[in-house]
C-alpha cells in the first residue's frame, strides 16, 4: 500500500484512480493496489445494495481474502444476479481486497473484480452526491405520465399488462415490469430500442466478451420517447437462458390523475410463467403436464411449482400493489 493511500479523498478523486488504472490495465501496464478512503456520513447500520453476478461472486471468493458475515452473504446469495447488502465498512474491504487481487489476477477474474470496484466506487460517490452535486449532470426527469402495454410474444394465450408509470430510468422501467408481469428478478436483462442495446453494462459486460450497450440506469423515457402521441414499441428481453421476450408498447401520455398514486397496473390477462421453465416452449409443456393428471410428470411439475398453479389468474389490484411496493430494498437490510 502506497504512503498516500489512507488519506482521505474525494470521491471524484477516487473515481479517477479507478479509471487511471482501468485505462493503465487495458494498454497492458502495471496498474499496481487501488485502494481509496473516503469520510462516511450515513449511520454505521445502513447497507449498500452491491449487486453481483453468479461469476463476479466467485471470482470474489477464490481471489480476495473476504472472512466473517461479508464472505458469508457472498457464499449464500442464490443464483444468477444477486444483490448483497453491505456496510460502509465492508465497501471500503471490498475495494482493497478487490485492488489487490486485480494485480495478479488473470482475465476474466481482472475484469470482473475491476467491474465490482467500479460499482462500490458508485456508492462512494452517492454517499458525497449532495456535497459535489454529483447529479447535476444526468439527465432531468420530466413531470410526465406514461402508460405502455408489455405483452409477452410468443405465449399461445395472450399474457399482457398494461401500466402507467411516471417518468424514469430505463432500469427503473424494467423493474416495473418485472412487477408487473410476476417475474422475480434473477436474470439479466437488456432492452432493445430502435436497433440500440440497453442495459447495465457492469453486468452486461461481465457475462458477454465485447457487449456494448447504452446503460440504462443513466436513460430516462423521456430522452427515448416520441414527443408526439404517436405509438412506438420496442423489445424487452427477460432471462437469456428462457429467452423472455416482451413487447413493450407505448400508448402515450395521459393527463396525471392528481388523486392517483403511480405506478399503477390497469388491466392485463393470466398469469406469469414460473420462473426457469424454459421459455415459452417450456411453459407450454409445464401447462400441458400439471393440467393432465395421468400425465407423466403431473405430480413433478406441481410439486416443482409450489403445489399448484393457475394460468388464467390475474387481478391488477394486487399487481398494482406490487409495483407499488417494487423489488425488494437491501438498503436497510442487515
Amino acid at each position: 500500500m502506497k504512503p498516500d493511500d489512507d488519506k482521505l479523498q474525494t470521491p471524484a478523486q477516487a473515481r479517477q484512480k479507478l479509471r487511471k488504472g482501468l485505462e493503465d490495465y487495458l494498454a497492458g501496464n502495471d496498474t499496481g493496489s487501488i485502494v481509496f478512503r473516503l469520510k462516511r456520513t450515513k449511520k454505521a447500520s445502513y447497507t449498500y445494495p452491491l449487486k453481483l453476478t453468479r461469476q463476479q461472486r466467485e471470482t470474489l471468493l477464490e481471489h480476495t481474502h473476504l472472512s466473517g458475515k461479508l464472505k458469508k452473504k457472498i457464499e449464500q446469495a442464490g443464483e444468477g444476479v444477486q444483490v448483497i447488502p453491505v456496510t460502509w465498512n465492508e465497501l471500503h474491504k471490498l475495494n482493497d481486497e478487490t485492488g489487490q487481487a486485480a494485480v495478479y489476477a488473470r482475465s476474466p477474474h481482472k475484469k470482473r473484480l475491476m467491474a465490482v470496484m467500479i460499482r462500490v466506487a458508485k456508492f462512494f460517490e452517492e454517499e458525497h452526491a449532495e456535497v459535489f452535486d454529483l447529479d447535476a449532470a444526468k439527465p432531468a426527469k420530466s413531470d410526465l405520465l406514461f402508460q405502455f402495454k408489455i405483452t409477452l410474444l410468443g405465449a399461445k394465450s395472450s399474457i399482457w399488462r398494461r401500466i402507467q408509470v411516471k417518468d424514469c430510468t430505463l432500469d427503473k422501467l424494467h423493474q416495473h415490469i418485472q412487477t408487473a408481469m410476476g417475474w422475480t428478478n434473477s436474470h439479466l436483462h437488456q432492452f432493445d430500442i430502435d436497433g440500440k442495446r440497453y442495459g447495465d453494462p457492469e453486468l452486461l459486460n461481465d457475462g458477454f466478451e465485447d457487449f456494448e450497450c447504452v446503460d440504462s440506469t443513466e436513460t430516462n423515457l423521456g430522452e427515448i420517447l416520441p414527443q408526439t402521441k404517436k405509438r412506438f414499441a420496442f423489445m424487452h428481453e427477460y432471462d437469456f437462458g428462457d429467452g423472455w421476450e416482451h413487447e413493450v408498447l407505448f400508448e402515450g401520455s395521459p393527463t396525471v390523475d392528481p388523486k392517483a398514486k403511480y405506478p399503477l397496473c390497469l388491466e392485463g390477462e393470466r398469469a406469469c410463467p414460473p420462473e426457469d421453465c424454459g421459455g415459452v416452449w417450456g411453459y407450454c409443456d409445464f401447462l400441458e403436464a400439471i393440467k393432465n393428471k395421468n400425465h407423466e410428470q403431473h405430480e413433478e411439475m406441481l410439486e416443482w411449482n409450489g403445489g399448484r398453479f393457475d394460468s388464467e389468474t390475474f387481478d391488477p389490484k394486487q399487481v398494482t400493489k406490487e409495483m407499488k411496493k417494487g423489488l425488494p430494498d437491501w438498503r436497510n437490510m442487515s
